[in-house]
Parts: C-alpha cells; sequence; structure tokens
C-alpha cells in the first residue's frame, strides 16, 4: 500500500520549508514569467495568492493583470465553495483569515468559477493523470465541480512536485494541467 494522503502532506511540506529562499525567489521569478502563454485579453482568470512556502508570487498576479487578463482571486469565509473578487492591485490586498491576501472588493458568488477560462489551483502536488494533493481543508474540492467544462484547471506545484501516483477519492476532480517553475505549463494525462 501506499503512502496516504497525510504522509504525503508531511513530506510535502516539510520539503518546502527546507528549501532555501533564493531558490524559492527564482522559482517565484520562473513562475511569473510562464504567464505569457496562459492567459491573454479578455481572459477571466482564478487564482491566487500564495501563502508561506508555496510555489509563486504576488508578481504572478501583477504579470496575470498585465496580459489583459480579468484576475479573481478566492474569498475563503466557510467549508463552502469558494466566493472570488476581483483583483487589480497588489497594494488593494489586505489580511484575512489562513494568513491569506484578500482583495478589498466586493464578492462574487461561488459560480463565477464558471466565467474562468485558467484556474490555476494551489497544490502540494499533483500526479499525471491530474490528481492534485491539496492542504485537506477542501475549499477546491467543493469550488473546482463549479468550472466550466473545457476551463484550464492548472496546479501550481514545484517541478519535483509532479508525481507518478498519488491517492486520490472519487469527489477529486482531475486537473489536467501543472504550472512548473522549471517545465512551465505542461499537460497531464487526466
Amino acid at each position: 500500500m501506499g503512502r496516504s494522503k497525510q504522509q504525503w502532506r508531511r513530506e510535502l511540506v516539510a520539503a518546502r520549508r527546507a528549501l532555501p529562499a533564493p531558490v524559492r525567489a527564482a522559482e517565484a521569478v520562473a513562475l511569473a514569467a510562464h504567464v505569457r502563454g496562459l492567459a491573454g485579453p479578455g481572459d477571466v482568470v482564478c487564482a491566487h495568492v500564495p501563502v508561506g512556502s508555496e510555489p509563486g508570487s504576488l508578481e504572478l498576479l501583477e504579470a496575470l493583470v498585465r496580459t489583459g487578463a480579468r484576475v479573481l482571486l478566492p474569498l475563503v469565509q466557510t467549508a463552502a465553495p469558494l466566493r472570488w473578487a476581483e483583483h487589480t492591485r497588489t497594494e488593494d490586498l489586505v489580511a484575512a483569515r489562513f494568513g491569506l491576501r484578500e482583495p478589498v472588493g466586493p464578492g462574487l458568488e461561488p459560480g463565477t468559477i464558471a466565467e474562468a477560462d485558467v484556474v490555476l489551483v494551489p497544490a502540494l502536488a499533483v500526479d499525471r493523470a491530474g490528481a492534485r494533493l491539496g492542504k485537506g481543508q477542501g475549499h477546491y474540492d467543493r469550488s473546482l465541480p463549479l468550472a466550466r467544462p473545457g476551463a484550464r484547471l492548472v496546479a501550481v506545484v514545484r517541478d519535483q512536485e509532479v508525481v507518478d501516483e498519488l491517492p486520490s477519492e472519487p469527489h477529486d476532480v482531475a486537473l489536467g494541467w501543472a504550472l512548473t517553475p522549471v517545465r512551465g505549463l505542461q499537460p497531464l494525462r487526466g
């Protein structure tokens, strides 16, 4: 029997925390550079503000805004599907629950995710079939089923976090893509 989700989480979180700050910063710059091929004018992108050792940066969000895309960030309020708010400037983000930063604009209903052409999903890892391992709170498990068919569902992970196989459950929504610092946007078999 393979590792449980909890075992995977412990190992992946420890590896992220052990990553030297200069490496994390370089990876964040690389991820932001890959945004050019991800979205363009008029696209709607549901993204997130990285927390702690999560891959990415505020520069990634700013790069999305510069493409002309409409960028929506999650508002984490309850165990229900995520609500969203439009992101326009880093200066407008405020501290929120769970150490997150969120836009101050009006909250949009959970179904707003159905407008997205691209959904950048935080993940601890993703496997080659598209199974995603999150932090275990279930916010994206409840939100991703509301995305429209054909939207690009993209795990934002480090290159080493694209693995052969992860445990998954029937309610898990398979992601079709991974965005990594070295390989950029890559398709998954899911």
